[in-house]
């Protein structure tokens, strides 16, 4: 996705001052069956510019052969298009002094409303049937606070408008359009807890599509 050069200065007007690296724009064709929203780019997809293409990509892969696609068929992004960064003083031995490291970290809600223009420009230009949302970020980017994976993750949300940057930019309003919303574990979860492989498994099972092209014909 090259993002309009308009569409790339606002969002870093936006973003001033906040501690955010580079910009890992979206990928993915137009119309896919599904578009894929995480939370934010980490230091690997800053550097080669390829979403998911870390250690949580290659899960994502694997949940996305699980249900028959791979990912050049769906359309992949996130609720803030730069990486989060902290910064931290840590002591290295084999340097033998503190050093400053920048390691990743969640994105502010701050920050997930300054990279709002970006979602919303390409959730209009795919034109998805249906989003699944992996992890809080994106999911209470799309519907809201208050929505939580640890609750939802597997249910498909049917016929739902999602909320979109409002006409003075700076909050929300729901859409007019409606959406096909299916929350579901980051596929980063699972280095922090290996009992969720069964349920991620079983979650993604929602969408096993059946080879019609019509939405909604899903094998539960």
């Amino acid at each position: 996705m090259d993002y309009p050069k308009k569409l790339l200065e606002e969002v870093k007007e936006r973003s001033k001052g906040m501690r955010l690296e580079g910009i890992n724009s979206g990928s993915g064709p137009k119309h896919p069956l599904l578009m894929i929203v995480g939370e934010a780019p980490g230091r690997n997809e800053i550097v080669n510019n390829i979403p998911f293409s870390g250690d949580a990509g290659k899960e994502l892969d694997k949940s996305l052969k699980q249900i028959g696609l791979s990912r050049d068929q769906v359309y992949i992004t996130s609720a803030v298009r730069s990486r989060p960064f902290s910064v931290k003083k840590v002591f290295s031995k084999r340097e033998n002094k503190e050093v400053i490291k920048r390691p990743n970290r969640k994105p502010t809600k701050k920050e997930v409303l300054a990279h709002a223009p970006f979602l919303d420009y390409e959730i209009s230009y795919a034109d998805p049937q249906i989003i699944v949302a992996l992890g809080n970020t994106g999911l209470e980017r799309l519907l809201g606070p208050g929505h939580k994976i640890s609750a939802e993750h597997g249910k498909v949300i049917e016929n739902t408008p999602i909320l979109e940057l409002n006409t003075a930019k700076d909050g929300y309003v729901w859409s007019k359009k409606k959406y096909t919303v299916i929350p579901e574990y980051h596929p980063a979860a699972v280095f922090y807890n290996r009992k969720l492989s069964d349920d991620i498994v079983k979650d993604w099972e929602v969408m096993n599509y059946t080879g019609t092209e019509v939405p909604g014909f899903w094998e539960h």
